[in-house]
């Protein structure tokens, strides 16, 4: 059963994947309803290409998958949190996460 979601107006959800071993945030993508039921059944990071306009499940077509081990949502229902088995580095860019830039100050 999924809960109770507050979409944004667009009917999309920020989605946050943690390495479930490490805890190293790994990258934020977009979820809406249909992406989160289909992560929820099939236990693969899926979500929603803004710039497409459709499903993606990560590493559908670079081998690097997400095994997603739990899916909570935070206090306000607002943010998805996935913790995950990152197979392969989880940036496009191939680094290990989408936050290597360091910090902004």
């Amino acid at each position: 059963m999924i809960p109770e979601v507050n979409y944004n107006s667009a009917g999309l959800v920020p989605a946050i994947a943690q390495d479930a071993e490490t805890g190293a945030v790994l990258m934020l993508a977009w979820m809406n309803a249909e992406a989160l039921a289909a992560t929820l059944e099939t236990r693969r990071g899926t979500y929603w290409s803004r710039s497409r306009n459709q499903l993606w499940v990560k590493g559908e077509t670079s081998g690097h998958i997400q095994h997603v081990r739990s899916v909570a949502l935070d206090c306000d229902a607002d943010t998805v949190l996935l913790q995950v088995e990152q197979i392969g580095p989880a940036c496009h860019t191939g680094q290990p996460t989408c936050f290597t830039e360091g910090e902004i100050s």
